[in-house]
């Protein structure tokens, strides 16, 4: 039995994919087709997929060529799979003339022509854009911008602030099509709204761009009552519209997998998280403003927050906070919870400075992320045995927003079906421990 192996994304899958697996298939007696995981995509910088790994493989499946699938989950796995399934011909695109030579070390390397005038990047450029909006032109907008040419069907046509002159600046310096004058023409310009304006401004904004039957992807924190946070998501969820928040660190890959690991108990049932968030800043910032929610709390607790809502839920006991205060504000907040079986802490700080790592303990292991563990490319599985440790490498590419980017606009286009990594629930909750921070309940001043 000549035994025949080829490789392939297969996103949108079209009359080109079919003809190369049927290409493939009369190479030999048996056809294995490599498949990649989503994670592999995004490693080698393939943030354009618009079908998920399951989605492509049942799309492999139906055409009735494959007689085995396998996952590809690594560079290097071609040389492993060649010599595990006992391959005698490996397979591939023309486009890839010369490259994968290398393999006739291990089996025969045959490049198959292509199909002219149709491919998944012709086909992902052809799907609707959606055209994004953005409220607020400061540092975080001047990083979306770039980041999201990264993800295709992804266009920034407007921005808007009100000071006129800052936002003309913005524009030209990213070749901005439409410099607006007030939210009505940027909504005008647009069908999705990224807001990137100060915290206290958001829930405003976004209540605004939702009733304009616009798209939103609003930074943190998304608001501080648990009751403006319940009337927006209401509000979007009537219109059928896309709320998200643009919380990085819970669509970085190395994050997701950290969660998958976690949740199939690799350390056990889970006992505490701990997680620091701290930066030194200049004491004029508006980040430190008493009167326009400034302080360490809003400016940095839903990072650390995500952990431990992803990993021990929302449910918590009770929560205390103890902060040093100056001019109104918090400099350093501790916050402690108590779970019916677990605790949690972190430490947020803009004018105290820690280590900014995490730790998740277990009862039979734990997972350390060096810092700034809210970037996660790396986090380690460690042992009472270290010979059973284990190292976790992920990309972070650039500033990482590509990332939520790509999850936004992918919602958006598949009519909101979508899973949102950071919950409806998980959201709410963060807006409610906002909210009772900001009213003082269980808050110790040092």
């Amino acid at each position: 039995m000549k035994k025949v192996i080829t490789y392939g994304t297969y996103d949108l899958f079209h009359q080109g994919h079919y003809n190369l697996l049927k290409r493939a298939k009369d190479l030999g007696d048996y056809l294995i087709v490599g498949v990649t995981t989503d994670n592999f995509d995004l490693e080698r910088g393939k943030m354009n997929t618009c079908n998920n790994v399951m989605e492509r493989i049942e799309a492999v499946k139906a055409t009735g060529l494959a007689d085995q699938i396998v996952i590809e989950e690594y560079r290097g796995q071609k040389i492993d799979d060649i010599q595990k399934y006992g391959v005698d011909i490996f397979a591939i695109g023309s486009d890839w003339e010369g490259y994968f030579d290398y393999l006739n070390e291990f089996c025969e390397v045959v490049y198959l022509p292509r199909t002219q005038g149709i491919s998944s990047t012709q086909l992902r450029q052809e799907r609707p854009s959606v055209n994004i909006g953005i409220i607020g032109t400061g540092s975080i907008a001047s990083r979306f911008v770039p980041e999201s040419g990264n993800v295709n069907s992804a266009v920034i046509s407007a921005a808007y602030n009100p000071d006129a002159a800052k936002c003309k600046a913005f524009c030209e310096k990213h070749s901005i099509a439409v410099t607006a004058r007030d939210t009505q023409e940027l909504f005008a310009n647009c069908n999705a709204v990224y807001i990137a304006s100060p915290h206290y401004t958001h829930y405003d904004y976004a209540k605004s761009a939702l009733m304009a039957g616009k798209h939103v992807l609003c930074e943190t924190p998304l608001v501080f009552s648990k009751a403006q946070a319940e009337e927006l998501y209401a509000i979007a969820e009537e219109r059928k519209l896309v709320l998200m928040v643009a919380l990085k660190t819970a669509y970085c890959p190395a994050f997701g997998h950290m969660f998958s690991l976690l949740k199939s108990r690799v350390i056990g049932d889970i006992v505490e998280v701990n997680a620091s968030v701290t930066t030194l800043t200049d004491e004029s910032s508006e980040k430190l403003d008493s009167k326009r929610f400034g302080g360490s709390m809003s400016e940095n607790a839903c990072f650390p927050l995500l952990p431990i809502f992803k990993f021990l839920g929302t449910d918590y006991c009770n929560i205390n906070f103890y902060s040093k205060m100056k001019n109104g504000v918090d400099m350093f907040t501790k916050a402690v919870f108590r779970y019916e079986h677990a605790v949690a802490s972190f430490q947020v700080g803009l004018g105290v400075k820690t280590e900014g790592s995490m730790t998740i303990a277990g009862t039979k292991g734990y997972v350390y992320v060096p810092a700034p563990w809210w970037k996660t490319d790396y986090f380690e599985v460690r042992y009472e045995d270290q010979n059973l440790n284990k190292k976790y490498f992920y990309p972070f590419i650039d500033e990482g927003l590509r990332y939520e980017i790509k999850d936004f606009v992918s919602s958006i286009l598949a009519g909101g079906y979508y899973h949102d990594k950071v919950s409806r629930k998980e959201n709410l909750k963060m807006a409610e421990v906002q909210e009772q921070y900001l009213k003082g309940e269980n808050v110790w001043k040092l």
